[in-house]
């Protein structure tokens, strides 16, 4: 085994390990205010980017969710317009691969492997979406490894859509927080498209039961927004769907 796979083994181990330590935190309820507040926002702002790149007509759009974990982003693509067919989830854990099989519809194609070797031909999906993915991988030629997948399996004038924290979290030393620098490293050449969104989510979770208003003023303030949406491009191409 060469020293480049003996090093993403481990850190798939290590992931593994970490997702099975949260199993025993409490789940991200929508129930609770700031997580709803914070997931209503990435929802219009994702819904607001893929209609400025032209992605209005989902049913006909390949898409691929790379750490799809129980499929919350798939369902929610179905909602927007998605047929179950044309999506398609991997995740590296396969309990939340089976728990994504009961959820979503038998259409929906799920796979449970390392997105570092996808079994997908080149150039397979309109839109390739990861969400906190990359934070939760601390080895860097993992990251390497995961980004030239997702490029390799994306359409010439295909999307990925990105979203993920900038931050670091100081009670969780699983979670390293990537900046827009390390993701042009990730994806050499590429068009990218990134603002900075979420209130940080001590603060919605804290503020969010009492004032929603307060929390809608504090996410107006750039240093207090921990994640970064965008679009990132192959370059030379419009970045839509034809």
């Amino acid at each position: 085994m060469s020293d480049l796979r003996k090093a993403l083994t481990l850190e798939e181990q290590r992931i593994q390990e970490a997702y099975e330590q949260r199993k025993q935190a409490a789940a991200l309820s929508l129930f609770n205010a700031g997580n709803l507040f914070m997931i209503q926002e990435q929802e219009r702002e994702m819904l607001a980017l893929l209609e400025r790149r032209g992605f209005t007509e989902l049913d006909r759009q390949k898409i691929l969710e790379v750490g799809c974990g129980a499929g919350y982003w798939l369902r929610e693509l179905m909602k927007w317009g998605a047929s179950p067919e044309n999506l398609t989830g991997v995740d590296l854990l396969p309990d939340r691969i089976e728990l994504a099989r009961r959820l979503c519809p038998a259409g929906v194609s799920l796979q449970c492997g390392s997105a570092a070797h996808l079994s997908f031909p080149d150039a397979s999906f309109d839109l390739v979406l990861q969400s906190t993915v990359f934070s939760s991988i601390l080895d860097y030629r993992m990251k390497q490894a995961i980004a030239a997948e997702m490029l390799r399996v994306l359409k010439p004038d295909g999307v990925i859509l990105w979203y993920d924290s900038c931050v670091n979290n100081p009670r969780n030393p699983h979670v390293r927080g990537i900046k827009k620098p390390e993701i042009q490293q990730l994806f050499p050449g590429c068009l990218l498209e990134l603002r900075r969104i979420t209130l940080a989510p001590p603060l919605s979770r804290l503020l969010a039961p009492y004032s929603l208003l307060g929390c809608q003023i504090l996410s107006w303030l750039p240093w207090l927004r921990t994640f970064y949406l965008g679009a990132i491009r192959k370059p030379g191409v419009g970045g839509g769907p034809k």
